[in-house]
């Protein structure tokens, strides 16, 4: 994808991968607009990035997300939109709390299908735009720890695949891109330092470089590629057993 000159709006661009993306987008000299509930973060984001915007939305409430993208849509000349947003949450089925899976559902892949289906037509006005979708490693060998989580993620891989197909003769790229086990806070603050998880600042530079390449549909690091490749590679046992015990 043309790396410079874009409008993009990165969802959960308050932290995490999502505020790598945008510093690293913003480097560049794209014109970068952050969206979040937490206010807060958005702020520090900003405050730390002259320049970079930020709006609020709640993901899980469709009327605000359709009054976001219109007003988004409104405003600035979106070329590039990121749905990022996501929450992991722990669950155990054998006591279970269907709030967490409802909450875990609306944020992680019906706000990413209703803010593109309502930014879409905008997205076609724009020329050549794309729709980068954040899923995870987890779509492909879940965590059973985390069952609607993993679930959500393989649900909007397979979206990805559909939409990229539904729009290949027009104006509009659809992206994968699917980090591993990344240094945030998503599934609290002890990920920050885990040695088993991918530094962030090695995440958002190897996968900027992927995305400056032709034709690319997924992006894929390294350290997320055993999970990707998992079945073809007759691994999925092993990785699963694993995960299981993290």
């Amino acid at each position: 994808m043309n790396m410079r000159d874009n409008t993009i709006l990165i969802t959960g661009g308050g932290s995490g991968i999502g505020r790598g993306l945008a510093e690293a987008f913003h480097a560049l000299g794209n014109r970068v607009i952050i969206a979040g509930r937490g206010e807060a973060k958005l702020k520090d984001t900003v405050d730390s990035n002259p320049g970079i915007e930020f709006a609020t939305v709640d993901m899980t409430d469709a009327a605000d997300v359709e009054r976001f993208a219109a007003e988004i849509c409104e405003r600035y000349p979106v070329n590039v939109l990121i749905n990022n947003a996501g929450i992991m949450r722990e669950e155990n089925f054998k006591q279970p709390k269907l709030s967490d899976a409802v909450a875990t559902i609306e944020t992680n892949l019906l706000g990413p299908i209703r803010l593109t289906t309502m930014m879409l037509p905008h997205l076609q006005r724009q020329g050549e735009s794309a729709i980068i979708n954040v899923t995870s490693g987890l779509a492909f060998v879940p965590k059973p720890t985390h069952p609607t989580y993993c679930a959500t993620k393989a649900a909007l891989h397979s979206f990805s695949i559909s939409l990229r197909e539904q729009l290949r003769e027009t104006s509009v790229r659809v992206i994968e891109l699917a980090p591993p086990y990344v240094q945030t806070e998503l599934n609290g603050p002890e990920q920050l330092t885990d040695p088993r998880a991918m530094p962030l600042d090695d995440f958002i530079n190897e996968s900027m470089n992927i995305l400056k390449g032709s034709d690319v549909d997924e992006v894929l690091v390294n350290n997320v590629k055993p999970l990707r490749f998992a079945e073809r590679d007759e691994k999925f046992e092993e990785i699963f057993t694993y995960l299981k015990q993290m």
